[in-house]
């Protein structure tokens, strides 16, 4: 790749996560000189994509200028799907939705067809816009599964021939395609976006139809070998003898994943707990509806919702207790879909590590509440791809007529 395109990509993609830099900060970020830089930053600005946008604070001397990406020059296609529904946005470089997010129902057990319809929902919101593939960065994808983001594979769900589903879509589409598993991306989004932004170590907790987990160690997103790091849901913690998702028993997600938190809802009611919650409300079309009445009957005070949300809380703070001997992160963040149910995990899971952790190693570690919430995974797929901007071509990416914006 030629250098000067490098560096402007470079530039970009710090733009687009630090939102206003200075020159100096830039200069840094890229390390490259401060008259190099400003040259690319003039160069961008001749090309409409960097802006001035007034000057920092005063700290005694001279204001620095500050700079930003304009919210249009470019957009980025944002996947978040879990096991039954996938969501689809077009963000710009303010990760604002520049149409209604688009939901569609995409069992992915035991269904081969998955990647063909993906790849066709894609192309048909992307044509739907009006937004021209040149004008489009790329597409991020997460998903549920054992997914390796560098050989773009996921060895759960969405196998294609070849088995390659970066490749897959990105050459039914004809863009670059970046693939990661959905909690990874969730805490992708907390460490640039969200509570994870200014720390070094931090766990980020996916409480959705399992239990995920996102590892931020050392200022940077922690993977592992193969990719799979943060298989919290299969912590063998209980001797229930029920089996879960993966082929095992007694694992994390089936005392602590929605779907038992609904269920145990469906079973109280039967049995006679009093409620505000209505059975028919349990039966919904699909299970994030009765999660979110759950939710809304909690808010209300209502003390059978509030005992099994807090009985799930209390028994991820067992496993989060486990995380801490391990880790010694100085925050915990809970986010993705289960946590619009707010403070009301805090107190549980705080109580597992008053009886499970041992105090030296988790009094300074902080329970958190993300404010991302359920937007989290999307806006993590358009950040995968953003941090990927300043590369070029790889082995996982096949498309033809390279947009502008990669030109």
């Amino acid at each position: 790749m030629e250098k000067n395109l490098l560096y402007k990509r470079r530039i970009v993609k710090h733009l687009y996560f630090g939102n206003m830099l200075s020159c100096a900060d830039l200069s840094d970020k890229i390390h490259k000189s401060i008259p190099l830089t400003t040259k690319m930053l003039g160069k961008l600005m001749e090309e409409g994509m960097v802006t001035e946008t007034g000057y920092a604070a005063s700290t005694g001397g001279r204001r620095p200028v500050m700079y930003s990406l304009k919210q249009d020059v470019m957009y980025v296609v944002s996947v978040a799907m879990d096991q039954l529904v996938t969501q689809i946005a077009i963000l710009d470089m303010q990760n604002r939705n520049v149409a209604e997010i688009e939901l569609f129902e995409l069992p992915l057990t035991k269904n081969p067809n998955a990647p063909t319809a993906l790849a066709e929902k894609i192309n048909e919101i992307i044509s739907r816009s009006g937004i021209p593939k040149n004008k489009i960065a790329g597409i991020g994808i997460g998903m549920p599964g054992f997914v390796n983001a560098v050989k773009g594979i996921n060895y759960t769900f969405l196998e294609p021939e070849g088995g390659n589903i970066s490749q897959y879509i990105s050459a039914k589409v004809k863009l670059p395609v970046f693939i990661d598993n959905d909690s990874r991306l969730i805490a992708l989004a907390e460490l640039k976006f969200g509570a994870a932004r200014d720390k070094k170590n931090a766990l980020v907790i996916n409480v959705g139809w399992g239990v995920g987990l996102g590892m931020i160690l050392e200022g940077e997103l922690f993977r592992g070998h193969d990719g799979f790091a943060g298989e919290f849901s299969h912590i063998p913690l209980f001797l229930n003898n029920k089996l879960c998702s993966c082929g095992k028993s007694g694992c994390l997600e089936t005392e602590t994943s929605l779907l038992v938190v609904i269920e145990k809802a469906g079973k109280g009611l039967k049995s006679g707990k009093l409620s505000m919650i209505k059975e028919k409300e349990l039966s919904a079309n699909h299970p994030d509806t009765a999660f979110q009445n759950i939710v809304a009957a909690a808010g209300k005070g209502d003390k059978f919702a509030v005992e099994i949300l807090s009985e799930a809380g209390y028994n991820i703070g067992r496993g989060v207790a486990i995380l801490i001997h391990l880790l010694n992160p100085e925050a915990v963040i809970l986010s993705g879909r289960g946590s619009s149910a707010g403070k009301i995990w805090q107190a549980p899971i705080q109580q597992a590590l008053n009886e499970h952790c041992i105090p030296r190693l988790s009094v300074n570690t902080e329970i958190e509440i993300s404010a991302l919430g359920f937007k989290a995974e999307l806006t993590g797929a358009a950040a995968l791809v953003m941090e990927n901007y300043e590369r070029e071509d790889s082995k996982n990416l096949i498309y033809e007529n390279k947009p502008d914006v990669f030109i």
